[in-house]
């Protein structure tokens, strides 16, 4: 039998966990993506604590109610980088959190490219 699209998703998060890992000087970025929100944070793993966190869910973070998705995940890209340099960090490792680098999770990255961040 098949995998669901969830746990085809789950299993793909934990092969690109094993690799991956987070410090205080190099954050994980970690994303989660709903139907109507994008999340995204930046995690410590070695002290197991988040240092910054953006969504599409915060308050007066996004003006037009009509924006596409992939525009508020661009806009939530760029929140993060802003947070990211207040607490003076300029490199990241990315994890999709198992989705394909495409679309939202896409837009999000270029995002937080453009505004400075490495990865």
């Amino acid at each position: 039998m098949a995998l669901s699209k969830r746990d085809r998703r789950l299993r793909i998060k934990k092969r690109i966990r094993k690799k991956i890992n987070g410090t205080a000087d190099v954050p994980r970025m970690s994303v989660f993506r709903s139907n109507k929100h994008i999340y995204v944070q930046l995690i410590d793993d070695v002290s197991a604590t988040t240092l910054a966190a953006a969504s599409s869910a915060d308050k007066g973070l996004i003006e037009n109610e009509k924006a596409k998705k992939t525009e508020i995940a661009a806009i939530v890209g760029k929140k993060i980088a802003e947070k990211a340099k207040e607490k003076n960090i300029s490199k990241i490792v990315f994890d999709r959190g198992g989705y394909l680098y495409h679309g939202r999770v896409k837009a999000l990255a270029e995002a937080a490219r453009k505004e400075g961040l490495k990865f």
